[in-house]
């Protein structure tokens, strides 16, 4: 867009160094997203449920099918290096299995008007609450101990995928993975029962994922 008038100059002064140029906006930009400076972008625009909608913390007896697949596995490797691997999902890094799956899962997701994968993420290891993690947004955050994604993709009915890390005795840590739907009518009931059998496939190849690469991260530390 080309700006033709600057009648706001009358009411807003220009800065004391004067108006940045095209070229040298540009070139601020790019350096803030290369050095992971960005506060804001188009994908961090919310898509929020209603306020009676169900969370996956809520008890059994709330109302309502809550389908759960949990998985949990030892990881040899410090707690704190298991987190910085479990925060780092989505965006750059992936989603550490069948990355196939998830891109027809995208291309998918923005044929039926979704987000798809396009969005990445806002900054490729840190993640704050309401950030748009692909085709997720984060809804909690507990930094050490816990990562809760809600989906945005289309679907019939609500999704969540809640990441956590427990410490343990000996010095290692367990992931906990668990993804959690709560159908929206038959369609909803038809969906989950359809992508079960794959849950093995994606969610386990996931946790064994993130599993080697913490793995991994501890032995070059060692």
């Amino acid at each position: 867009m080309v700006c033709d008038e600057h009648d706001i100059a009358r009411w807003v002064p220009d800065p004391p160094a004067g108006l940045v140029s095209f070229d040298d906006a540009v070139r601020l930009a790019l350096q803030r997203v290369q050095d992971a400076e960005v506060t804001t972008r188009w994908s961090s625009a919310s898509m929020p449920g209603a306020p009676s909608d169900p969370l996956p913390s809520d008890p059994d007896w709330a109302g309502g099918s809550l389908y759960r697949d949990e998985r949990r596995t030892r990881v040899a490797a410090p707690p704190d290096v298991v987190w910085q691997v479990l925060r780092a999902v989505g965006g750059e890094h992936g989603w550490y299995s069948w990355p196939v799956a998830w891109q027809v899962r995208g291309v998918l997701d923005r044929l039926s008007g979704g987000p798809g994968l396009r969005r990445g993420r806002r900054d490729p290891e840190r993640l704050l609450i309401d950030d748009a993690v692909d085709f997720w947004r984060v809804e909690d955050v507990v930094p050490g101990r816990l990562l809760r994604l809600r989906a945005e993709m289309r679907l019939p009915g609500l999704a969540w995928l809640e990441l956590a890390v427990r410490p343990e005795p000996d010095g290692g840590a367990t992931l906990r993975q668990l993804a959690t739907f709560h159908p929206h009518g038959l369609a909803g009931q038809l969906y989950w029962w359809l992508v079960t059998p794959f849950h093995g496939i994606v969610f386990g190849g996931m946790q064994r994922g993130m599993k080697a690469e913490a793995e991994r991260r501890a032995q070059l530390l060692s």
